[in-house]
């Protein structure tokens, strides 16, 4: 609810006018406002506050839900996240190693690893993109809920071991790589 009175309040500063003849009284402000929310209940806070934002930044007349359903229904670029099917080309289309590449946003990349690279790289885009697109779906959702995703840091290898193995102790180490393998 407190994002449907702040995109209201929004609205009112935006189309003064044109707010206050469509709502002229508080009854039809109320009515219209849990009419919003019906219509908007499947979208995040954050992501009708930013919807709201971008159309009031594009329209010159006050906005119909079906335009703010449309705005949020599109809006992965109001979190900095490219469309599904983009994602999905990146991902695809990555050089190896992974984690080097210059990635648009962490969650292509972790949508990836979640989906599973060598799938990506070798399954008919039908069966990938399926896979793909529900971990990615999950990871903007937590990104849209206000996360913010990372790529994982992988740890360095140390410059040298602590110390070498004794004789007796690599003689032992052998003897039991010898007993795993039946030699």
């Amino acid at each position: 609810m407190d994002a449907i009175n702040q995109i209201f309040a929004e609205f009112e500063f935006s189309y003064h006018n044109q707010y206050h003849k469509a709502f002229a009284d508080t009854e039809s402000l109320a009515i219209a406002k849990k009419y919003w929310l019906s219509s908007l209940e499947n979208y995040l806070p954050t992501q009708i506050v930013r919807a709201a934002k971008k159309v009031i930044r594009s329209q010159d007349y006050l906005p119909s839900i079906a335009s703010l359903v449309r705005a949020c229904e599109e809006g992965f670029d109001l979190f900095g996240l490219p469309a599904p099917f983009s994602a999905y080309l990146e991902a695809c289309s990555a050089s190896s190693p992974k984690r080097e590449y210059q990635w648009s946003h962490p969650a292509v990349y972790l949508a990836g690893a979640a989906t599973d690279w060598f799938t990506l790289a070798n399954e008919r885009e039908s069966v990938a993109f399926p896979r793909f697109e529900y971990h990615y779906d999950q990871l903007c959702k937590r990104v849209m809920a206000g996360e913010d995703l990372h790529l994982p840091v992988t740890q360095a290898l140390p410059e040298k071991t602590e110390r070498a193995l004794t004789a007796e102790e690599r003689r032992s180490r052998l003897a039991q790589i010898r007993r795993e393998l039946g030699i």
